[in-house]
């Protein structure tokens, strides 16, 4: 099969969604692709996991699962995917490389495929999708993980085809972790049946589970402001 058109395709939507002429798109962008910014978002999913679990166990079994997620889908490609695929980030593509908008001088590492960042947040996502069955928590984290997908985008330091494998990626890791704890949780413990409209069917209250996503919110607004002010 040749793989040509598509790789050429997916260097083309590249051109077409990355960067723009706008000061307060650069600095948005450059404030939510920076991991620290979004430090509280995992303190709040941590708050949440101590206040809705009833041992110092699950408690572990849940850190060491997210850590598990990291583990598998970014660190292993950081460290075994890039360099053995050896694909050029856009910045550093030698045939569109200067055609490539680069803010702040950001180029990234040598290769890029595929996304870590899209591997990484869609793995916790949805590992917490399946752990705390919250409807608004699981939009607002897809909606995290795709934010973050925008901004590699937008820096030209993924293609396309990039964000999409690693939003696979990271949705298998999400789903097969949460499936080993769920396998460890129920071996080790005695499961609890939750029937309260206050809570979710996996035990998480729903207040509680709301914190995460006015977390977000108000990051997206420190962002914003942050832009403005740049």
């Amino acid at each position: 099969m040749d793989f040509q058109p598509i790789i050429d395709f997916d260097k083309q939507l590249l051109l077409l969604l990355n960067g723009s002429d706008s000061l307060f798109l650069d600095s948005l962008v450059v404030t939510l692709t920076t991991a620290w910014t979004w430090v509280p978002l995992y303190i709040s999913l941590l708050i949440v996991v101590i206040k809705n679990s009833e041992s110092a166990l699950k408690i572990s079994l849940i850190i060491a699962s997210a850590g598990l997620c990291v583990l598998l889908a970014g660190t292993i490609d950081d460290t075994i995917v890039k360099p053995l695929v050896g694909r050029w980030r856009p910045t550093r593509d030698p045939e569109i490389g200067l055609m490539v908008d680069i803010v702040d001088g950001y180029r990234g590492g040598n290769y890029g495929f595929f996304s870590a960042h899209a591997a990484n947040t869609f793995s916790i996502a949805v590992f917490f999708c399946w752990l705390v069955r919250s409807r608004l928590l699981s939009i607002a984290l897809v909606l995290w993980s795709l934010t973050n997908c925008w901004t590699r985008l937008y820096l030209g330091v993924h293609f396309p085809g990039d964000i999409l494998v690693g939003l696979c990626w990271g949705g298998i890791v999400g789903t097969g972790v949460y499936f080993l704890y769920r396998y460890l949780i129920n071996k080790w413990t005695q499961p609890s049946r939750f029937t309260s409209l206050a809570y979710t069917k996996t035990g998480f209250a729903l207040n509680d589970a709301d914190l995460p996503v006015c977390v977000l919110v108000f990051t997206l607004i420190y962002a914003v402001l942050r832009a403005c002010l740049a």
